[in-house]
């Protein structure tokens, strides 16, 4: 007969489950430190703009020109080119040269 009390069984289980919780978390956040600098315009009269964007998902330039095309599309815009991906060290440096498109689309 085992007399293993049964609470002695939760306490690794709470462990697993705040491991795999702090996992999901952190890879979360990682997704969400995505930002890409792109160039866009809009014709009649002709316009040019230099923006960044926050980026979900895939931190590729591919997934941003994806995700930038309909966003800047629905404002009248049409995205020329992505420069860059980068992650929140690149953000400051870029802030000014942005002005008004800094994490607007």
């Amino acid at each position: 007969m085992n007399n293993t009390p049964v609470t002695g069984h939760l306490i690794p289980m709470k462990q697993l489950l705040f491991s795999i919780l702090v996992t999901g978390l952190s890879a979360t956040a990682a997704q969400a430190a995505c930002y890409a600098d792109y160039k866009a315009k809009q014709d009649d009269p002709l316009r040019l703009h230099y923006g960044v964007a926050e980026i979900s998902g895939d931190c590729t330039v591919r997934s941003a020109e994806r995700q930038l095309q309909g966003r800047l599309a629905s404002q009248g815009w049409t995205l020329l080119n992505v420069l860059s991906v980068f992650d929140d060290a690149g953000l400051d440096e870029r802030k000014d040269s942005a002005g008004d498109n800094y994490l607007r689309y």
